[in-house]
């Protein structure tokens, strides 16, 4: 599959030792979410950019796609009906995510030629979550060296298989989360934890739609402290 022009990268600024590649959210694009997490502070005033200077950070970007609802193209990793209902009319997530993680699969390929596949994390937010937990965590080809993700669900809970492998996850969510209700990363939690994985899970008052500050930023460090220190 060609990536040119699906990535966006931030380098690292000393020698590269892990690779984190994370997925934007629905109606988002690559570029916006990347600035907007490295806005992101932990409670030393630093940025995880600041704090993890060897790691190097992908962005993948979600191909526009047609939304059924809307009758306008948005940019998405698959269409679906309603982002809080994420049950709702499954039949229209199928296409869109099994090409998502086809593509996903092949920017995690192109990752490991420059370093091992235990050195690389693969996360996101909301939709961008949901993709990359379908990709790694459920039936997953590699095994990572962790799981992020935010404000999330998991798609297709009821039709996919026992992973072959475990890694460490590492979920969050905000109680006054308007656009997913907490409750459906407390599924997606509890549906990963019946799979055999081991997931360090985290709510917080508030936050919204994002990560909480500064307490959420703090909490990701010590997850990807812990898992960079492992590999």
């Amino acid at each position: 599959m060609d990536l040119q022009g699906r990535i966006h990268v931030v380098a690292p600024t000393q020698e590269h030792t892990h690779t984190i590649i994370l997925l934007h959210g629905r109606d988002s694009n690559a570029s916006e979410f990347a600035s907007e997490f490295f806005e992101s502070q932990a409670s030393n005033d630093q940025t995880l950019l600041e704090i993890f200077p060897t790691f190097k950070w992908v962005f993948p970007a979600a191909k526009p796609r047609m939304s059924a609802r809307f009758q306008v193209e948005m940019s998405q990793w698959f269409d679906m009906w309603d982002v809080e209902k994420h049950v709702e009319r499954l039949e229209l997530q199928k296409e869109g995510l099994e090409e998502s993680r086809s593509f996903i699969n092949d920017v995690i390929q192109k990752e490991i030629i420059s370093i091992p596949v235990d050195r690389i994390i693969l996360g996101g937010i909301s939709q961008g979550c949901a993709t990359a937990a379908a990709t790694s965590l459920i039936d997953g080809k590699h095994k990572l060296g962790g799981f992020i993700g935010f404000s999330s669900w998991m798609p297709f809970v009821a039709h996919t298989p026992v992973p072959h492998h475990t890694i460490p996850v590492f979920l969050a969510h905000c109680k006054d989360d308007q656009m997913v209700p907490v409750e459906n990363g407390r599924d997606l939690r509890q549906d990963l934890e019946r799979r055999g994985l081991i997931v360090t899970w985290k709510e917080y008052e508030d936050g919204g739609h994002w990560i909480n500050e500064p307490q959420g930023v703090d909490d990701v460090v010590e997850f990807l402290q812990t898992v960079a220190v492992g590999h």
